[in-house]
């Protein structure tokens, strides 16, 4: 950006009517409306991760004070822990998904994928 940022010159409102892009870095009234945040991605550590694969083998549904005990305990808040099961419950059904049809498929009876 250049000296002045912030404060779009006379032909910025030219090219906007015929099309052409505009860089929004420099010129803050051309950004979107402000709304919700986006999310930031949670970055688990290999400890965390360890421990939550050892849940899941245990049982594949935490609720209420199973939940915050282990979020506790992870230092991490009750709703990623929950979004990590969720997550994990997909990941398995998927794999699951898989195995029978491989099983299928050696035995000759593969059924067409959905």
């Amino acid at each position: 950006c250049t000296p002045g940022c912030g404060v779009p010159p006379a032909w910025a409102a030219r090219l906007g009517a015929t099309g052409f892009l505009i860089s929004k870095c420099c010129f803050p009234i051309f950004k979107a409306k402000a709304g919700k945040a986006k999310r930031v991605r949670t970055i688990f550590s290999s400890e965390q991760l360890a421990r939550l694969e050892q849940e899941f083998a245990r049982q594949q549904y935490l609720v209420g004070q199973e939940r915050c005990l282990l979020a506790s305990s992870l230092h991490l808040t009750e709703e990623q822990v929950k979004v990590w099961f969720q997550n994990r419950r997909i990941k398995w059904r998927k794999q699951s998904l898989e195995q029978q049809q491989a099983k299928l498929a050696k035995m000759g009876l593969a059924t067409p994928q959905r």
